[in-house]
C-alpha cells in the first residue's frame, strides 16, 4: 500500500493542497490543480491501494477556511466511497489527523 502524508502545517490554501498532493502522487505537469482534475486523477490514474493521511488537518481548515476545506474533503470522500461502491479490493482511503 502506498501511504501519502500531507502536512497540514504547510497547507494554507486550496492551491497549497493541490501542489503538495500533486507532488506526492506524481500527477505530472498537466494536472489542472482544481477539484475536477483531482477527481479525474484519483479515480482513474492513481494505482490502488493508496492511503492519504492529512496531518494537522485542523491547521489547514483554519488557514484555508471551512468552505474550501469541506470541498476538498467531500471530493476525497467521494473517491473513497466510489471505490467501495464498485467493490474494489484495493482502495483509495484517507484520514484527517
Amino acid at each position: 500500500m502506498v501511504r501519502v502524508r500531507l502536512d497540514g502545517n504547510q497547507i494554507h490554501s486550496e492551491a497549497d493542497f493541490h501542489r503538495h498532493l500533486a507532488a506526492l502522487l506524481d500527477f505530472g505537469p498537466y494536472y489542472g490543480h482544481n477539484l475536477d482534475a483531482l477527481w479525474d486523477r484519483l479515480t482513474t490514474d492513481v494505482p490502488r491501494p493508496v492511503h492519504v493521511i492529512w496531518t494537522a488537518a485542523r491547521v489547514s481548515r483554519s488557514a484555508m477556511g471551512a468552505p474550501a476545506f469541506a470541498r476538498i474533503e467531500r471530493t476525497l470522500r467521494a473517491v473513497a466511497d466510489q471505490d467501495v461502491a464498485w467493490g474494489r479490493g484495493d482502495r483509495f482511503t484517507f484520514e484527517l489527523a
